[in-house]
């Protein structure tokens, strides 16, 4: 299990967030890198160049493109509606629509990292 081979695509407008779980994620074992998106055109145009995703950490609520529509997106396409989709929200009420619209799992923000941790690897590992 040493290899580092798993690359997560992090999804948030907000800076803050995303640094949090990137150093979280970092501290996995076979998480080698993690890809920074603002939101979800920026999250597809990411995609659209690189296949090598494993996993997404999708915000809900964003600019230009939030995480409902990305999933609406994504599930359409058949490159990418495979690769497993976490969603992160303050809005319990959410999850529904998101696991409705495709979500793999649903992480509470304030995220907490033995959630993400386990989550992830239960997706992936």
């Amino acid at each position: 299990m040493g290899n580092k081979t798993l690359r997560v695509l992090a999804v948030d407008d907000d800076m803050i967030n995303r640094k949090l779980i990137k150093s979280m994620l970092m501290k996995v074992e076979n998480i080698s890198e993690v890809v920074e998106a603002v939101n979800g055109m920026d999250a597809l145009e990411i995609l659209k160049k690189d296949l090598g995703i494993d996993i997404i950490l999708l915000d809900i609520i964003m600019p230009i493109m939030g995480g409902i529509d990305f999933l609406k997106v994504t599930r359409a396409d058949d490159r990418l509606k495979s690769i497993p989709v976490i969603v992160l929200t303050t809005d319990e009420t959410i999850r529904t629509t998101a696991l409705n619209e495709g979500a793999n799992d649903f992480i509470t923000k304030p995220v907490r990292e033995k959630d993400i941790l386990s989550k992830i690897t239960r997706l992936i590992l």
